[in-house]
């Protein structure tokens, strides 16, 4: 991950360096050669992600001066948001980074000790899955489009709502390959440990309104974010929300940068007349906007 854009760009290769010197160990590595195991240890995926996701936005801003001189809103799905309030002066590079190691640590650390899982449910809405959910003891996780759910918890209560869920008439089922039921009350001791995290670092006021994952409404002052923070590990990612309030603000353009393009293809099909440039690797930070 991030090999292609490390090797086209100084800046994005300044990321990385740095976020080794920070870190003090080659996650970089780890990003471009893997193992594919530790890569995906939680404690490496959080940062490693983040850094791609700010190295793609520190190159195409480079590229084209201007391209985020003032958008009108910024928000990140989960490990994301630390990006967003990067890119909106929160954090700095060097905050978002250690954040993210610790968040990381702690939330592998909350799946060990109070093991779970989670899984997708597709084509039943809200109120079904919440229903299910609380049936089979699981929860809801994720709110990531219309009848597009993540839920979580203990395997046997995931297992049961998943069984509940097909009997309600699920389109289908996903069980995820996850070390742990995050954004659940199973990340309950990952949250009140990263309190002391959350209250020491550098926090600043948003220089655009950030739109947050727990609530799907904007926060800019550095009190609120905080709280934010910690709420978010716990509590459901309320994405659908969240693109429900941007479109309803007049939001028409939307560009996601990081290693992937999920976040694109939700807003796409849940704002179809908007325009979503997704900007993911070495090639697709070249084109122009």
């Amino acid at each position: 991950m991030g090999k292609d854009l490390y090797e086209s760009f100084p800046a994005a290769r300044e990321l990385y360096d740095r976020a080794d010197d920070i870190l003090g160990f080659g996650l970089s590595r780890i990003c471009f050669e893997g193992p594919e195991d530790e890569l995906q240890q939680t404690r490496n995926t959080q940062p490693a992600i983040a850094i791609t996701s700010l190295a793609l936005l520190k190159v195409a801003t480079e590229l084209a001066p201007g391209l985020l001189s003032r958008p009108a809103f910024v928000a990140g799905h989960s490990l994301g948001e630390y990006s967003a309030l990067v890119a909106a002066g929160v954090l700095s590079f060097e905050g978002a980074v250690r954040l993210l190691r610790a968040r990381g640590e702690l939330m592998q650390r909350a799946g060990e000790s109070n093991p779970g899982t989670m899984a997708a449910i597709l084509g039943l809405d809200l109120t079904d899955c919440e229903d299910v959910c609380r049936e089979a003891g699981a929860e809801v996780c994720n709110v990531n489009a219309p009848g597009q759910i993540v839920i979580g918890g203990r395997r046997e209560a995931v297992i049961r709502a998943l069984d509940y869920a097909k009997a309600r008439g699920a389109a289908k089922v996903i069980p995820l390959n996850v070390s742990g039921a995050f954004h659940s009350s199973l990340m309950k001791s990952a949250a009140e440990a990263m309190v002391h995290h959350i209250a020491v670092a550098a926090i600043e006021e948003a220089s655009v309104p950030v739109v947050a994952n727990s609530t799907a409404t904007p926060i800019q002052d550095p009190l609120s974010i905080r709280n934010e923070l910690i709420d978010q590990i716990a509590k459901p990612v309320r994405w659908s929300g969240t693109v429900d309030f941007m479109g309803a603000q007049g939001v028409e353009t939307f560009i996601e940068f990081g290693p992937g393009r999920v976040l694109s293809a939700i807003i796409k099909r849940m704002l179809r007349k908007s325009t979503c440039i997704n900007v993911n690797d070495a090639q697709s930070v070249n084109q122009p906007f």
